[in-house]
């Protein structure tokens, strides 16, 4: 599901934005008891470097027996990252992964020409689920890949500290460190934890620059923007955020500008509509056997139908 973002009415004017190029203000939606906000796709953004897709998940309290529970489905065109910072899920998929996602690692599946999982919370305790999932485009040159996934654990993503920062790098390169994973693109993803007044400039190599605000609220340009705020930042210029009173908590996102337009349709993510195409005639044939897409094999009972448009 997706929708459009509202626009805040205090956006601000004048010189307060010569360095921000779109304001994002996610809607939220209650998905039964679970709160889901998305940022990207927007009306302003379809992408932020190579993030095509941005969703804040929860936070959410869950009562006994209830949770997550996303039946199997299929990707194509993207790499799928999530990023928990409480909870866990289980995630399956249909190159026979079976592995619990935990808070602080990085899990990347790369869908390429095609792959499906699952995504369930299975009862697991406690029953509290908060973090990120993204989608990162594919070059055009890696969109018919073969699929893969990988996990790396908190120890393997490099950690900086200096004068009120703290700061996780979960993809990509900055600030002179860089995480062991080869990706499609140039790209940098980030969680930073800022105590009150502490700035934190942007890594300037990179094209594409964005902040999306978790908890508390940064400035920029003499404007505060509080928890649920993407801002998305010129090309070029030095650009740093300061955290308000109470400390703030972002990711920070970006790398270079996508080789083109891509065409979105529920979980497909491609440069042509004919690629789209394509992958819906597969998922709708149900071929599991010999067809372009298999069933998670730990997992394979059940699987989300494609939309009738």
């Amino acid at each position: 599901m997706s929708w459009n973002p509202l626009l805040d009415a205090s956006i601000p004017l004048g010189d307060q934005v010569d360095a921000i190029e779109a304001l994002i203000i996610p809607r939220a939606r209650d998905l039964g008891g679970f709160e889901v906000r998305r940022a990207l796709p927007s009306a302003q953004r379809q992408m932020v470097g190579p993030f095509i897709f941005f969703d804040q998940m929860g936070p959410a309290e869950f009562l006994t027996g209830k949770g997550v529970d996303v039946r199997p489905h299929p990707h194509i065109g993207l790499s799928t990252v999530t990023y928990l910072l409480k909870g866990r899920m289980h995630h399956r998929d249909s190159l026979g992964t079976d592995a619990w996602i935990a808070p602080g690692e990085v899990n990347l599946m790369q869908a390429g020409h095609g792959i499906t999982h699952s995504e369930r919370t299975d009862g697991a305790l406690p029953q509290t689920l908060f973090g990120l999932q993204t989608w990162l485009a594919l070059t055009k040159a890696q969109e018919d890949a073969p699929p893969a996934f990988h996990n790396l654990g908190v120890d393997a993503l490099p950690f900086l500290e200096a004068e009120g920062k703290q700061v996780r790098l979960i993809l990509g390169s900055a600030w002179g460190a860089k995480v062991p994973l080869d990706l499609s693109s140039e790209t940098f993803y980030a969680d930073a934890t800022l105590a009150a007044g502490a700035s934190l400039p942007l890594p300037d190599e990179h094209e594409d620059r964005g902040v999306y605000v978790l908890q508390g609220e940064v400035s920029q340009g003499g404007q505060s923007y509080g928890a649920g705020s993407m801002l998305v930042f010129r090309p070029g210029d030095g650009i740093s955020v300061k955290a308000g009173a109470e400390g703030a908590r972002i990711m920070v996102l970006g790398g270079a500008t996508m080789d083109g337009p891509r065409h979105i349709w529920w979980n497909f993510v491609a440069s042509s509509k004919e690629r789209i195409e394509a992958a819906k005639e597969a998922w709708r044939a149900g071929d599991w056997a010999h067809g372009r897409f298999q069933l998670p094999p730990a997992d394979n009972e059940e699987f989300i139908p494609a939309p009738e448009r």
